[in-house]
């Protein structure tokens, strides 16, 4: 993804903050949106539907957790990157991110190269995935929905049914966490009882059988696949 055409949000009440981010990544060609408080970030992500918003969770007013949780629920922004920002780094805190559908959470103080770093990571990784309506490229994986068929560096893989389910539902967004609660409706239905337990056994089996490198493990939170 091409940085002059990428458009970044920044929503933070610190004025600093925002003109520090802002700075950076400017000097790399970015077009760089700001907003000081949640509200005013959701009117600008509505109107400017940027590529990446970066959003502090400690905000008066709607924080970057409620702001997170009302982007997603709109089709616009379901597969928007989201990086949560704040001076907050407990598990809690990170939990509540992901939960709501956060791409990466980073604590301050902001190390530039290493934002800028996660920032360009995050926006390779999406741009290197290819998802037609039945068929899901990411890097040596190939996935044939309708065929149910594996390849892994043009070799077929046998996956049975719920570890292909599985991968399809991780692949369908990488970097993307998927709750355990949420993998269970759409993979069991809510019918069902599922035990932490037998999800846990099938990710191991399926990471047997593409590469543990793959799938990312939120730990109590649940998973996510990497390209």
């Amino acid at each position: 993804m091409n940085a002059t055409n990428t458009k970044i949000l920044i929503v933070d009440d610190e004025k600093d903050i925002i003109e520090f981010l802002q700075y950076n990544f400017d000097k790399e060609g970015y077009q760089v949106y700001t907003a000081r408080n949640g509200e005013k970030g959701r009117e600008l992500a509505i109107k400017v539907k940027p590529d990446l918003i970066i959003l502090d969770i400690m905000m008066p007013g709607m924080d970057g957790v409620e702001l997170c949780k009302e982007l997603r629920e709109i089709p616009d922004f379901e597969d928007t990157l989201i990086i949560f920002l704040t001076a907050r780094g407990e598990d809690y805190s990170q939990i509540a991110g992901f939960e709501v559908g956060a791409d990466d959470y980073i604590t301050k103080p902001v190390r530039p190269r290493v934002l800028l770093a996660r920032v360009k990571a995050l926006l390779k990784r999406k741009s290197k995935v290819k998802i037609e309506e039945n068929i899901i490229d990411i890097n040596d994986i190939r996935i044939d929905k309708d065929k149910r068929d594996v390849l892994i560096a043009n070799e077929s893989v046998h996956i049975p049914k719920i570890e292909f389910d599985l991968l399809v539902l991780l692949a369908s967004n990488p970097g993307k966490i998927f709750l355990r609660e949420e993998i269970y409706s759409k993979i069991w239905g809510n019918e069902v009882f599922v035990s932490d337990r037998t999800l846990d056994v099938h990710i191991r089996k399926l990471r047997e059988k593409i590469g543990n490198h793959h799938i990312k493990t939120i730990k109590g939170v649940g998973y996510g696949f990497n390209d």
